[in-house]
């Protein structure tokens, strides 16, 4: 018999996971979102329902996944975590990809009051760099550095930014202004966003620079390692012009009086950028993400390093930010669908890497999507 999986938000990488979810024919797969046009994108997709559903609304959720055996979620950060409250209230097995600023895991307490089992931060970076980073962890006798770099690129950038957002605009901004969470020396510190630039060459990209931003999330708690940075990558010259307008006020949230007129800069910032950093229907880009994890096994130094590049897939007109980070969270809902995860709490990927074989399942099945995660000791 078919599973139920109900898919909470059909944006960009929301609709990427329920297709996926509905290609085998081995799950019944309902589709929800507040945009219409956002459903409408899958109405042409068998084995699908969708449902036009405010999920801002905690009872809306709860009617519309109260059959569903998996729910897959990929809400606004600004919803992701009453979202997860919601799903963990009703006991649903739930992989999520939502950004949330909130702490996922302080609802582990909760989930296992109700048998839930949420895997959370599904996507690619976190997500698939953290599954790397947690079997490399489990397999070292000390682990000593840990970096992963992340970005998601236009192929052909233009001037004046040499960049667009392939996800919601408000949280790559926040990229850019909030501070920088990381390990140094055995001491969690912190520094200020867009710090510590270096340039970097990447095949088959050339040169891109990388800078500190806060995406370790869970593994500051969850990787005993001395050092442990996350770092941006964007093509050159981005970080700068981003750290004039931050320094010059326009990311500011304070509310500024101008011809009697309250705005805050952030707004207005918004506003004037977003239309400029949106993609074009079919416009090309790619998706780049390496992991680099040092220690020692057996008296012996050791470096593990990942690498993945993938483009826009053109003949499917999906884009690699969807690829990249939808699959890794339809893959994940399988595994709870079949109960391969089974156990209740709220989960950060890194846990899953542990699991012996889970990286060479997760990147097989990657494969067969045409994303390729490559790598290994070096």
């Amino acid at each position: 018999m078919n599973k139920n999986v109900v898919v909470l938000g059909c944006g960009l990488i929301g609709n990427a996971m329920a297709r996926d979810l509905a290609i085998d024919g081995h799950f019944a797969v309902t589709a929800v979102d507040v945009r219409q046009d956002n459903l409408d994108r899958l109405r042409n997709v068998a084995a699908m329902k969708t449902a036009a559903i405010d999920l801002s609304d905690p009872a809306k959720i709860k009617a519309v996944i109260a059959d569903a055996d998996v729910v897959v979620g990929a809400m606004p950060s600004a919803l992701g975590f009453s979202t997860l409250r919601t799903v963990i209230e009703c006991g649903k097995p739930f992989a999520d990809i939502s950004f949330m600023v909130e702490d996922a895991m302080q609802l582990d307490d909760l989930a296992k009051r109700h048998g839930a089992c949420v895997v959370f931060d599904c996507g690619v970076a976190p997500g698939l760099a953290n599954v790397a980073i947690g079997h490399c962890h489990a397999a070292l006798d000390r682990t000593d550095r840990v970096v992963y770099y992340v970005g998601g690129l236009p192929k052909n950038p233009q001037w004046p930014w040499r960049y667009k957002a392939p996800f919601a605009p408000a949280d790559v901004l926040e990229e850019y202004t909030r501070p920088v969470r990381m390990i140094e020396n055995g001491k969690p510190i912190t520094r200020p966003a867009l710090s510590e630039p270096e340039r970097i060459t990447f095949e088959p990209v050339g040169e891109l620079e990388a800078f500190n931003t806060d995406g370790l999330r869970s593994l500051i708690r969850t990787i005993a390692a001395p050092n442990m940075v996350e770092k941006t990558l964007r093509h050159p010259g981005h970080a700068d012009l981003m750290a004039v307008l931050r320094e010059s006020g326009f990311f500011s949230k304070d509310a500024l009086q101008v011809g009697g007129a309250t705005i805050r800069p952030l707004d207005v910032t918004s506003r004037l950028l977003f239309p400029m950093w949106a993609y074009e229907e079919g416009e090309e880009e790619f998706t780049i993400l390496r992991v680099i994890v040092e220690g020692r096994k057996g008296g012996r130094g050791i470096r593990y390093q990942y690498d993945l590049y993938d483009e826009y897939d053109r003949q499917n007109r999906r884009t690699s930010m969807a690829r990249t980070t939808g699959f890794p969270c339809a893959i994940v809902a399988r595994m709870l669908a079949r109960g391969e995860i089974a156990e209740p709490g709220v989960h950060p990927p890194e846990y899953l890497g542990a699991q012996p074989g889970l990286l060479d399942t997760l990147m097989k099945e990657l494969a067969a999507r045409g994303v390729r995660l490559n790598g290994g000791i070096r």
